[in-house]
Formats: structure tokens, sequence, C-alpha cells
């Protein structure tokens, strides 16, 4: 990204040793950048005086007690204090939060979406009202669960803002590209990559290439982490160097400008003389990242019998239960098949964590029709699923030689919670009402004769 190329008045740091393009590599990792020289104060974190007559404020995503606090040490024009003044609730209907239970909306099911039609250019669509809810689950009162969403984007917020007082927000972009301008610094993305924006952070998303359509998975509880390699051992599936940070960069700009935080499931709106995006250097390890799902690194078995999903997790946000997690976010990508004398697509099952699935591109093995690019699927806990007719079939008579599957990523939202369908899964957005039916023409194939079949 060239300098030129930045936000009207934005100013950004200079990329320094072991950056890259603007951001900085590592998950958790404690980061400093500045965008002036001199602006980080060194050896403390609030001196008498700031350079610049800057303001020392601290972002804290944890309590201050957790084992490994995670906070951010921000050097602003302003205290956030000045960002806010007098609210007003406002509604942004198509943006639900759990507890959400509609009435005549049945969640119990299996459930398959067909892409959310692409809005025209100019319709409107900002990442507020954009914003259109599938599936809620658990509790933001009390920190636990999760939202799935699908934005639909075709215009960038012009003097505004927004941040999220319940929940960290993971991103799973599918056609066109924005930009995240964030208190700490830029995030540009793609499709083929992630971000995560943290509980708390205030940003503005602007449009690089539109319409723009991607997947949201609202955490409001722990937030994400690395899984516990366990067994795997330290190297594979997603490597820490490969998120990224994005370095400072600010605005000195005055201007109206509407705040709107997300607070207990409620939207409210502020409106302050600047912009609020006034970060001129920061430090700390809570902070907004990307990833770029093409660096994963799959494992999986390499003589018989499939793993579980578990094995293709690239986040978990614990739930406080060891082993149990709030949210795993899954990916399932290019990757070898060469397990002998085995049914290599997942098996048929029936399992306590609720899974929603998005088709970022290409096919799906166990669903080789109708969960296309931009669509959705929703198995509920304790709902039995799996591979369709075509891939049991398939699956059970191939020759078992080394094959890839290429061209392929698709993902999962799966959560310990029941995942209730929201008044717009049921009723707007285009489901396939004959998804249950993939699995009628299944036929009994039972033998009772004794002897080996």
């Amino acid at each position: 990204m060239t300098e030129q190329s930045l936000p009207r008045g934005m100013i950004r740091a200079t990329a320094t040793t072991g950056t890259h393009e603007g951001y900085m590599p590592g998950f958790g990792n404690d980061f400093e950048t500045e965008a002036l020289p001199g602006a980080l104060p060194q050896g403390q974190n609030s001196p008498q005086k700031c350079n610049y007559g800057l303001y020392a404020e601290q972002l804290s995503g944890t309590a201050f007690t957790q084992p490994r606090p995670e906070r951010a040490w921000c050097y602003r024009i302003r205290p956030s204090v000045r960002h806010t003044s007098r609210f007003r609730k406002i509604d942004l209907p198509n943006w639900k939060t759990a507890p959400h239970l509609p009435q005549d909306v049945i969640s119990l099911g299996q459930y398959r979406w067909d892409p959310v039609p692409m809005p025209e250019k100019g319709t409107g669509y900002t990442w507020l009202s954009g914003m259109h809810s599938m599936t809620t689950a658990g509790d933001v009162n009390t920190q636990v669960g999760m939202a799935s969403h699908v934005y639909l984007i075709t215009d960038s917020m012009v003097d505004e803002y927004f941040y999220s007082a319940d929940s960290e927000l993971l991103v799973v972009p599918q056609e066109g590209r924005l930009r995240f301008c964030t208190e700490l610094g830029i995030i540009d993305l793609e499709p083929k990559e992630i971000a995560i924006l943290p509980r708390g952070l205030l940003y503005r998303v602007e449009v690089l290439e539109g319409p723009c359509r991607g997947f949201v998975c609202e955490n409001y509880g722990q937030k994400f982490e690395l899984p516990h390699r366990g067994p795997i051992g330290a190297n594979c599936l997603a490597n820490p160097r490969d998120f990224k940070a994005p370095v400072a960069a600010f605005e000195d700009r005055d201007a109206r400008s509407r705040v709107v935080i997300k607070w207990c499931g409620q939207f409210h709106e502020t409106f302050i003389g600047h912009s609020p995006l006034d970060v001129v250097a920061w430090h700390g390890n809570y902070a907004p990242y990307k990833y770029d799902l093409r660096t994963y690194s799959p494992v999986g078995a390499i003589l018989f019998d499939h793993p579980d999903p578990s094995i293709f997790t690239v986040l978990t946000a614990p739930s406080g239960q060891p082993g149990v997690a709030n949210i795993d976010f899954v990916l399932f990508r290019e990757r070898w098949l060469v397990a002998e004398h085995s049914f290599r697509p997942p098996w048929d099952h029936k399992n306590l964590m609720s899974e929603l699935m998005g088709n970022i591109y290409g096919q799906y093995d166990a669903k080789p029709q109708g969960f296309v690019p931009g669509g959705l699927s929703l198995h509920n806990c304790m709902l039995p699923h799996g591979p369709d007719r075509d891939a049991f079939e398939g699956a059970s008579n191939a020759e078992l030689q080394p094959h890839k599957l290429d061209n392929t990523m698709s993902f999962m939202f799966e959560t310990r919670f029941p995942q209730h369908l929201t008044e717009y899964a049921a009723r707007e957005a285009p489901l396939q009402d004959d998804y249950i039916d993939c699995w009628t023409t299944l036929e009994k194939k039972f033998d009772g004769t004794p002897g080996e079949k």
C-alpha cells in the first residue's frame, strides 16, 4: 500500500524491520509502533507529559488480573472520552444478538442457503446497514456464545465509525475487497483472508472493490486464540508468524462524525466534531489482525480413517471448560487424501457442537451438489448429517489412489451452543427448501446373509 493510497489525511508509520507492507508479524506478540518519531514513550507507559501533547490511554481486552492480560497502550490526540457525547438509541433491524428467539421460527433442522444475492452498486449498504444476522447462540449479557452474519456492502462509511462493546468480530470475505481503518492502523482485506477485530476497537470500513459479500462470526466470549496443538507438536496448522497486525496510523481531521456503539445487543449513536482515529503510537498485545488462509497447513490421516474436523481448527475461543470451545473456526482447504481402505469424506455424525458452514470458493467434498460459493449450511446440536448419496457412492466405490482436493475452501463456525435462526434466515435469505431431500435417496444396503460382503 503506498502513502498515496491511504485514506484522506491519514498518516501511517513507516515500515521498519520485521514489517511487511504496513503490517507486523506474529499472533499475541507485544508490538510497538509509532507514526511520528518519538511519539512512543520508552521505559514507562504513562509519563507525566507525552511527546507531541498526546494523551496516554490503555485499551484493555481482558481483566487486569488475567494470567497474561491483553491490552494496548495508546498515545492519542484526544482521549476516548472526547470521542463520545450523549447517546441516542438507534435500530439496525437486520443485526440480531443472542438471546434472540423469534416466534414461529423453527431452528431444529438441517438447513442450507444459496448465496444471498449481491446488491447493486450504490445501494447504500454500509458495514452497519449491510449486516444481516443468520443465527444467534448463547447470551451476550453473560458473555457466552456467538452470532453469525452475512454482510452485503456497496458503500464506504463516510465520517462514520463503529465499535462493538459486545464482541470480537471474525471477518471472512467471499467477494470484494474492504479496508478497515482502525484506531491501531489499517487492514486491507480480500477473499482467502480473514480479519479479527477486537472488542472495543473503533474503526471505519471502506469499500476498495465492490460490491462486497462475506461472513462474520461475532464472538461474545473469550477472545480467539491459536488452538493447543497437543500431539501435533510445534508446526503446521496456523503459524503465529502469518498473522499480521497493522502499524500505527492516525487522522487529525475536524469533521462532524457519527460514532455507533453496539452494547448488550443495542445500538447507540453519538456525534463528535472530529475523527476518532487519532492514535499516533501504540504498544501492547491487544490488536486487530489479518491472516491469509492460504498459509494454513492442514494435517490429516496418512494411513487410514478420516480424522475429526477439529484437526482443521485455525482459531478457537475457549469456554472455560477444558476441551469444549465457545467457538472453533475450522478451515477445509486444498489438501491430499491418501488414506487406505477408508471412507475418505467426513462420515455421518450427530454431535454436541452445532456447525454453521460457509463456502468461500470451489466444491466441498461431502456435498458435491448444491453447496455453492457464498452459500451457508447449518447442522444444529444433535442433528444427524453427513454425505449425500452422490458423495457416499463416489467415496464408497472410488479407486483409492492418492487424490488431491483442489480449488476448494470452506469454513465452519462451530459452537457448543445451539444456534437459533433469525427471521431473516428463516424467511428472507434464499433457503434451499429441498436440502433435507439430499439424503432421501440413500438406499438400504443391508444384507443379513452370513459371509463377507
